[in-house]
């Protein structure tokens, strides 16, 4: 392919991929899997090009473009727009390149203040690891993968952005797992001890109940959600990892009803709760397009709505954590404040002194101070 050729392939990918986050469709990397697919003659090097202009106008431009055409004028400019064979036509009259920006317009009311140095939204990520304490030595695991030891967590490594890891020994047998420091430090501050009933209510695919396995042992981890098919994702990783967690499908919109026998019973419930995911930005920066204030406002109500079915489920003198992996005040400190003002049998304690900054009754990791994805995470206690 020429470049003007590599440049018309990225718009045709661009275009489907705006019209799916307009329409909450498939993801951009399932896109352009499925561009090439079904186009056998581009080879590798042609493939990673394309690849590497639709990831770079994504990461380039916050607000979500017209069209594909106006995403890769930003990103390279009109010169290949030369309308040679198998390239983008040559640049029309009045027709413009999209404005880069880092977060749509609407959205910059909703940033944390301490969000600070907005370049690290835009950074690749890297990826990190957590090691299973008990199956693996850390230090051992990163002079063997070449990992550097992650700076908050206990448990974490940390690779460069795209390395393979899930053919991997280490992994194959349970001792790392894929997950974000940040991710590690929600765990960190559940503080689950052996003996105690923890409940991890939002449990999706299951990282942080496995992590609070690999924490305590001895507990009974309950994983809990409402979506079949992301809990079924949970059995064979717990069974990698030797874990012994109970999987409990929730029924909306009867989850009180589900959750009934174990009003009282939770020591620790983890609300790691549905979120715009805008701490995940660098990750998955088309994120920025797909959310909209309706989608906030839905986000925001359901947190509420989560917090409110755990509340009950926690014994007196137990602990609950909040999380979201979001930098919107909205979905943190705002939602345990709402949370507090409705339940005044519970008091915040600081879940984690030594890291990130002091967010209303939480803490905020965030990229460019932490390292970390961006998330808000708060621990509150049950008065006895």
């Amino acid at each position: 392919m020429t470049p003007a050729a590599r440049v018309q392939a990225a718009i045709e990918i661009l275009d489907a991929v705006i019209a799916s986050a307009r329409d909450n469709g498939p993801p951009a990397d399932q896109l352009v899997r499925d561009y090439f697919r079904t186009r056998r003659y581009a080879g590798s090097k042609d493939r990673r090009a394309v690849r590497e202009h639709v990831f770079a106008a994504i990461r380039m431009l916050g607000e979500r473009p017209e069209n594909g055409r106006s995403a890769m004028l930003a990103l390279v400019g009109p010169d290949l727009f030369d309308g040679s064979p198998h390239g983008p036509s040559v640049v029309g009259e009045g027709e413009a390149p999209a404005i880069a920006s880092y977060v749509p317009a609407w959205i910059e009311s909703q940033l944390s203040p301490l969000l600070g140095e907005r370049d690290a939204l835009l950074e690749r990520a890297p990826l990190d690891l957590r090691v299973h304490a008990i199956k693996g030595d850390r230090e051992a695991l990163a002079d063997a993968l070449g990992a550097a030891l992650t700076s908050h967590s206990p448990w974490g490594l940390r690779l460069e952005p795209d390395t393979r890891i899930d053919d991997h020994p280490a992994y194959r047998s349970g001792v790392v797992e894929v997950q974000d420091e940040g991710s590690q430090l929600v765990a960190l501050a559940c503080a689950p001890a052996d003996g105690e009933t923890v409940l991890d209510l939002c449990a999706g695919a299951g990282g942080k109940s496995l992590a609070l396995a690999a924490m305590a042992p001895g507990a009974r981890i309950i994983a809990s959600d409402v979506n079949r098919q992301r809990l079924s994702q949970f059995a064979p990783r717990a069974e990698r990892a030797g874990a012994e967690i109970e999987a409990l499908l929730l029924d909306p919109p009867r989850e009180l009803e589900g959750l009934m026998d174990l009003h009282g019973q939770c020591d620790l419930v983890l609300v790691d709760a549905p979120c715009s995911g805008s701490g995940t930005w660098r990750r998955n920066p088309e994120g920025r397009w797909r959310l909209t204030p309706e989608r906030l406002d839905k986000l925001t109500e359901l947190q509420d709505r989560v917090l409110d079915l755990a509340a009950p489920c926690v014994s007196p003198g137990g602990r609950l954590v909040f999380a979201t992996c979001s930098i919107l005040t909205r979905e943190g400190a705002d939602r345990i404040d709402a949370f507090l003002s409705r339940h005044s049998d519970f008091v915040s304690e600081d879940a984690l002194p030594d890291v990130g900054r002091k967010a209303g009754q939480g803490r905020l990791l965030t990229p460019g101070h932490d390292g970390t994805d961006g998330f808000f995470v708060a621990r509150l206690r049950r008065s006895c």
